[in-house]
């Protein structure tokens, strides 16, 4: 599997991106980052944005309210650029969607992504009690967890390969229930190479849990052009985490061969989306978290590869996260309208969030999410966009 991914990723880069240029051609301009006010919170906290741009047309723009990423433009195999993320055009659609509950559109999703059976946890011996947000269950860090937050611009950085912004936040012990004082960095960086890395670095002053992800929505045939059933995807996964009909973790891990779950060799999403194996009715669609084959912990491995056969664009995602929740906007019921002035129905965009597993600090055989005084919580996730030449078939 990892083989097939690499000749995928030679494959796709060469088309993309690394077709040599004649001799004596100039190197290309370094990527740029621009800054400017996005509107207030609600709070009255002032707003920016920042905006990556490489020489190859892609643009990536993130906002300090939630560490957003709000849009990435990027060519289609006739160098159209397109928004491949859903999102809003102002400042005004996130703070609603934040205060509506969330979908959490491009969010930075934290303390604690995924979810907390019953909102409790035991951290050495003490019990922590988490506001619930759906039922009795905490998801994505309670009431008030990183995306509705206005974080703290650290500062922009360039080199002749990127350019990045790092955005900070402080979470006070306490704050949603959870322990110790933790400070969060995200580095959100665009090189010439048309990779998107989000570097998460955490520290904290007690014992506590800490699981970070983007909750970006993809769309490669662009934002508001409708379903993402007619994509392509391959999963670098053997196993899944099985849940119950509430989608809280049953503790175990099963195989994902024979099942509507097995996107090892790449499947159209559609084929299997209405399947009625009981984890796809819970969900009312894909909602799993995938265990990610990996042999080096600490190394980014391909996790996912996502291509769109009308436009050829194609995204890889690449993690040092032990897990992937892959979900297909169960949820979107026509509530929200985005930039194109079109409404995000279910199934309209697909999140690929690298992370932990769910409910990690209630299964001890689960790669652990507790964070100590003196340890850096340190994550990676990579989104390498490009095309192919010609559409593939689709299976």
């Amino acid at each position: 599997m990892q083989a097939l991914f690499s000749r995928m990723n030679a494959a796709l880069l060469v088309a993309a991106l690394l077709m040599p240029g004649p001799a004596g051609a100039q190197p290309l301009p370094a990527p740029t980052v621009a800054r400017a006010p996005f509107g207030a919170a609600p709070d009255g906290q002032r707003v920016e944005r920042f905006t990556l741009t490489n020489a190859h047309g892609m643009r990536v723009q993130v906002l300090s309210y939630g560490a957003i990423i709000s849009a990435i433009e990027t060519p289609d195999r006739t160098g159209h650029v397109d928004d491949v993320v859903l999102g809003f055009p102002t400042l005004a659609g996130y703070t609603v969607d934040s205060a509506q509950g969330g979908l959490f559109f491009g969010a930075t999703v934290g303390r604690v992504a995924n979810r907390i059976t019953h909102g409790t946890f035991v951290l050495e011996g003490q019990r922590y009690h988490i506001p619930p947000t759906k039922g009795t269950t905490a998801l994505h860090g309670g009431r008030r967890g990183f995306d509705k937050q206005v974080w703290t611009v650290e500062g922009t950085g360039h080199t002749a390969d990127t350019a990045s912004v790092t955005l900070k936040l402080v979470s006070p012990d306490g704050q949603e229930g959870f322990p110790g004082t933790l400070t969060t960095h995200v580095t959100f960086a665009l090189n010439t190479r048309n990779e998107l890395s989000l570097h998460y670095r955490a520290t904290t002053d007690r014992p506590t849990v800490v699981n970070l992800t983007n909750h970006s929505y993809f769309n490669l045939s662009g934002e508001g052009s409708g379903t993402v059933e007619n994509h392509v995807l391959q999963l670098n996964a053997d196993a899944y985490t099985p849940t119950d009909a509430n989608a809280l973790p049953l503790g175990t891990v099963a195989p994902v061969a024979g099942t509507a779950l097995d996107f090892r060799t790449p499947q159209r999403i559609g084929a299997r989306l209405r399947d009625s194996m009981p984890q796809m009715l819970y969900a009312h669609g894909y909602d799993q978290n995938w265990v990610i084959n990996r042999a080096q912990p600490a190394t980014p491995v391909p996790a996912a590869r996502l291509r769109d056969p009308a436009s050829g664009r194609v995204l890889e995602v690449l993690t040092t996260q032990p897990g992937m929740q892959v979900y297909t906007a169960n949820s979107l019921d026509g509530a929200y309208a985005g930039p194109s002035g079109r409404t995000y129905r279910q199934g309209d965009g697909i999140a690929l969030e690298t992370q932990h597993y769910p409910d990690s600090p209630n299964h001890p055989d689960f790669p652990s999410i507790e964070l100590r005084p003196g340890q850096t919580y340190d994550e990676m996730t990579i989104y390498r966009l490009g095309v192919e030449p010609v559409s593939a078939p689709v299976p």
